[in-house]
């Protein structure tokens, strides 16, 4: 007789998620993280939107979060964030024009720009080549968040990556704008320092805002992954990203099932 009976599935093993500070989600692959980020983003969004009338959202450059702002511009669901009234700031950028390959806006830009419907006016480039931009950047997020209650000018959402060296924005391990108590804007240099040099938002800046993201994925960081996981005690100056501690605020890390193996 033939055995008519459907095939076996294997059932999915979930990631195990990271001993990390703040929440963690995992998902088996890129595609099912940033359905979630795009959930929670959507979620937070709207809630800022009928909180202030608006909504501030810091990127960041690279290729890790390159799915997500492509899921952010064709999801029809996504359509829900209230672009027109979100202004989009940069986390970081090299020193280097933002029409340049190497820019981290250029990039945000690509995938933004006239798709999202957030108007010109409302997407903020760090002009990285001024020797003012420390100034120029901080006095235009000031200006822009000034009219909201105080205790409520703050950034809405930032997302962060991670280097394989634990750095995150343009906070390099060992690097000047660490130890920044004051500015919220930094140029960054010295040896630890990817070149070209760097603009950064400061610590003081990220751990204000509302909702801090992590965005992690792949094997290639699986080691410091386990590191940090390993190391909850590690000084600041040795893993920036431990220095990402938001006062009243979310800390929510977001990584694949390959970025977690080495901690199961």
């Amino acid at each position: 007789m033939t055995d008519r009976r459907p095939p076996a599935y294997e059932l999915s093993i979930p990631a195990q998620a990271p001993n990390l500070p703040g929440e963690v989600v995992v998902a088996d692959t890129v595609e099912e993280l940033v359905e979630r980020m795009s959930s929670d983003l959507l979620t937070h969004s709207l809630n800022c939107w009928r909180a202030f009338g608006d909504f501030h959202m810091a990127v960041s450059g690279g290729s890790t979060p390159a799915p997500f702002y492509r899921h952010l511009m064709t999801d029809p669901i996504c359509r829900g964030v209230p672009w027109k009234k979100t202004h989009l700031w940069c986390v970081d950028e090299r020193r280097v024009s933002v029409t340049d390959e190497k820019s981290n806006w250029r990039m945000i830009e690509d995938h933004f720009g006239v798709h999202s419907g957030i108007p010109r006016s409302q997407q903020h480039p760090m002009e990285a080549l001024s020797d003012r931009i420390e100034h120029e950047y901080a006095k235009a997020l000031r200006a822009a968040l000034e009219w909201r209650e105080r205790g409520q000018d703050r950034l809405d959402y930032v997302l962060l990556g991670l280097g394989a060296d634990g750095h995150t924005a343009s906070l390099f391990p060992h690097s000047p704008a660490l130890s920044e108590d004051g500015r919220l804007i930094r140029i960054n240099s010295g040896p630890t320092v990817v070149p070209p040099d760097r603009v950064t938002m400061t610590l003081p800046l990220i751990n204000s805002a509302r909702f801090v993201a992590v965005m992690v994925t792949g094997e290639a960081k699986q080691e410091i992954v386990q590191r940090l996981a390993a190391n909850a005690h590690a000084r600041i100056e040795d893993l920036p990203i431990r220095g990402v501690r938001p006062v009243g605020g979310i800390l929510r890390w977001y990584l694949d099932r390959a970025a977690c193996e080495a901690c199961a």
